[in-house]
């Protein structure tokens, strides 16, 4: 981080007080337009899980992004915050801007989502005909089970239906009276490994080819002509270490291998990418609020702990390392939360100078993905204050 940056994370942390969450948005938009221009013909429909500030939703939706929800909540967030803003001319949104990506729905939600006709997911025969009593009028995605070996949060263990079961759901709810948009799958949060998206393309192009040899009309009809949504999911690395691969190296790939399988058919590929979008664009300052010795370690007591912003190494089994402004020799460090738990540890081995004293501050980057969406107020301490730059 540079200095300059430094002191501007101190000049606001003195101003709010901490712990302090600050949101650049100005990062935000450099990473959709890295995307945008990488992945150029892939809708990206920001994951909201990620991070569902409303300040980021309202920004997404100025750069020309759709929507991935997993709740009611989440819809409603995002349905509020962008219905009182201008549609850009260019734009050209299908399904309301939203998709709901999260395969089960209580029967009340879908009841809800009718009304909206949006895309939702689902993988088995009991979601069908949920999704067929109460809310026959949404467009339906079959997400699929792929592989997720490589990735730091897997999520084939709970979602995705097996791809030898794929063309038996499609038909199954088209039997039902029900519309069949596409397909979807999800390769696992921040991936590193690359053929798990080639494989998870192989097969939903050999799905669409079954399908298609079985007479099933999967697509959604524009202009009288029906098109295909294949969803490719989220996953898209970012680099928070040196060993994370390059998302330069997967945009190549992917544009390569969606347009050799999908090149010739109407097919209308989007993407649900939120850590990329939220996670460099993000940082935390908190403050020494006690110091102690223990088995000749030194130990910083902070005011943000796991229950709070550092709730992703918990949930999505992420480190975020602390540094301090103060420059001196650094030694392996413990760091602590805040709440009268045991747990609410951050780490064991941060590397920090070791004379720093009670109210002195430290921060973190990258963390803007997975953590304050899992804040608590355990023990009664509140999350971190927001603040925004580059508005």
């Amino acid at each position: 981080m540079t200095k300059q940056r430094q002191k501007l994370l101190q000049k606001i942390a003195t101003e709010h007080g901490t712990p302090v969450f600050v949101i650049d948005l100005e990062q935000i938009r450099a990473n959709y337009r890295e995307f945008k221009e990488k992945l150029p013909k892939v809708q990206a429909y920001f994951a909201v899980k990620a991070n569902s500030d409303p300040e980021i939703v309202e920004t997404m939706y100025e750069l020309g992004a759709s929507f991935d929800v997993a709740s009611l909540p989440e819809f409603m967030l995002v349905h509020e915050n962008i219905k009182h803003l201008p549609k850009k001319e260019k734009q050209d949104f299908i399904w309301d801007k939203i998709i709901y990506a999260n395969t089960i729905k209580p029967a009340h939600v879908l009841t809800k989502l009718n009304c909206y006709k949006v895309l939702v997911t689902f993988d088995n025969i009991e979601e069908l005909k949920k999704i067929k009593q109460h809310a026959p009028d949404v467009g339906l995605v079959l997400r699929l089970r792929v592989p997720n070996t490589g990735s730091m949060v897997e999520l084939s263990s709970k979602f995705g239906a097996h791809p030898g079961e794929a063309v038996d759901l499609m038909a199954e709810a088209i039997n039902l009276g029900l519309g069949v948009e596409g397909i979807s799958f999800h390769v696992g949060s921040q991936c590193n490994n690359f053929d798990n998206y080639m494989q998870a393309l192989n097969v939903s192009h050999s799905i669409f080819k079954e399908a298609k040899l079985r007479g099933l009309e999967i697509g959604f009809v524009k202009n009288g002509q029906r098109t295909k949504v294949l969803d490719i999911g989220g996953g898209f690395p970012v680099k928070y270490s040196p060993d994370v691969k390059s998302f330069t190296i997967l945009a190549k790939k992917l544009n390569s291998e969606i347009s050799r399988l999908f090149g010739k058919n109407r097919v209308q590929v989007i993407a649900e990418p939120g850590r990329f979008m939220v996670a460099t664009a993000c940082a935390l300052v908190t403050k020494i609020v006690g110091k102690s010795i223990r088995d000749g370690k030194t130990c910083y007591y902070l005011d943000d702990g796991v229950y709070h912003t550092f709730s992703g190494q918990v949930f999505d089994h992420q480190h975020y390392p602390l540094h301090s402004f103060k420059d001196g020799e650094k030694k392996i460090c413990a760091t602590f939360g805040p709440t009268c738990d045991a747990f609410d540890t951050i780490s064991l081995a941060d590397e920090l100078p070791e004379d720093l004293q009670i109210d002195d501050l430290l921060y973190a980057e990258n963390i803007g993905a997975y953590t304050t969406g899992s804040a608590t107020f355990f023990n009664g301490f509140p999350p971190a204050k927001v603040v925004y730059i580059n508005k």
